[in-house]
């Protein structure tokens, strides 16, 4: 039956008896609350929830903290009016019915975090559905109806936020061992906002801080992937097109055959292979320095540097931003080399660091997370 329809079967009914049992009533009375306050978290959060998630600056935490102290005062508001006819099975009844609705718009706000997490590679329980009320007098089937979906709606968040917190740590840990670390990734965030009295029931309570939790969590994964994005963890050629053919640090040198130190990962791959860009920056250099031939420097938000050199050709020039596995060259055998190859670092200043180190960090990232 529709909803439309269940509205007219209720108000044909006659009103029940006044002797309904104290326990259903208050049972009644902590489910309306309950749903009146995921109400008051659809409106206020639903709207702006895209870009609340898909930014990433101060102004939107402060907007969300806004969000959530208009939502208490519209909790109070409708926890008054539930109050004020508590005297009044009838409207009690009526109501249950109308919490159809409400309950839609909460599926919203679930179904919004959802899809979110799942553009970001984290799947979730499924969504519980609204549940069919055969008999909306029937306040202890209702109440236990409407008890489940909250507990299941729950457990859905819950799972989102547990696993975006979970590989965040995972990121930040392995950045961390290379010296990076992501602003931001606190299971503290900087927020504030006007202190506000404790909401009078649990499942209000509880409602709020699992919403917070899971919005932070994913405002934290999305910063982790960001950072990620940006560090140059990333293969610099396609797989399958090369082969490594020098490594980091002490060699022999290949014109001397003595004793000399190599600055970075040699690949050797036929002249022309594609050079990818191995994080997300901006070029600061297109040309030729002596001993690496033709070479592309590209700076990160780090402040780390990498460097791909023994270049055939460019193909990207100073002051572009490129994203991670752009292209931006081509292979080739250019200054000092002996046969075409791609030879790239990663530097912290004048310092040449282990490149190897961070394609690792790379692999077991991607192995992690999908």
């Amino acid at each position: 039956m529709s909803t439309a329809g269940k509205h007219r079967e209720l108000r044909a009914r006659p009103a029940p008896r006044q002797g309904v049992s104290s326990k259903l009533f208050y049972g009644m009375f902590a489910v309306l609350f309950a749903t009146n306050a995921a109400t008051g978290l659809a409106f206020y959060m639903s709207g702006d929830l895209a870009r609340i998630l898909g930014e990433q600056n101060t102004s939107v935490i402060t907007a969300y903290e806004d969000r959530l102290s208009q939502m208490r005062v519209e909790i109070d508001r409708l926890h008054s009016r539930v109050y004020a006819q508590a005297g009044d099975i009838n409207m009690q009844l009526q109501e249950v019915v109308q919490q159809q609705d409400v309950l839609l718009e909460q599926q919203q706000l679930v179904r919004a975090l959802v899809d979110k997490a799942g553009q970001m590679g984290i799947a979730s329980l499924p969504v519980p559905s609204l549940p069919t009320l055969d008999d909306p007098t029937d306040l202890l089937a209702t109440t236990d109806a409407l008890n489940l979906m909250l507990t299941e709606t729950d457990a859905v968040m819950t799972s989102i936020a547990d696993t975006a917190s979970s590989r965040t740590e995972t990121i930040a840990s392995e950045l961390n061992s290379l010296g990076i670390y992501p602003g931001q990734l606190s299971s503290e965030l900087s927020i504030g906002g006007p202190l506000l009295p404790a909401a009078s029931g649990p499942e209000a309570r509880d409602m709020l801080i699992t919403a917070n939790h899971v919005m932070s969590a994913l405002l934290r994964y999305n910063t982790a992937r960001t950072s990620l994005e940006q560090a140059p963890v990333h293969l610099p050629l396609a797989e399958n097109s090369y082969r490594q053919s020098s490594g980091f640090g002490n060699r022999s040198d290949p014109f001397t055959r003595s004793p000399a130190f190599h600055s970075g990962l040699d690949f050797a791959a036929p002249t022309g292979t594609t050079v990818l860009a191995a994080g997300e920056g901006r070029v600061i250099f297109v040309g030729s320095k002596s001993g690496y031939g033709k070479t592309v420097e590209i700076e990160h938000p780090s402040g780390l540097l990498s460097r791909y050199s023994h270049l055939s050709a460019y193909l990207v020039e100073i002051g572009q931003d490129v994203s991670t596995g752009l292209p931006i060259a081509k292979v080739g055998s250019t200054g000092r080399s002996t046969g075409p190859h791609l030879h790239f670092e990663v530097r912290k200043g004048d310092q040449a660091l282990n490149p190897k180190r961070f394609l690792d960090v790379g692999n077991r990232l991607r192995a992690q997370l999908g």
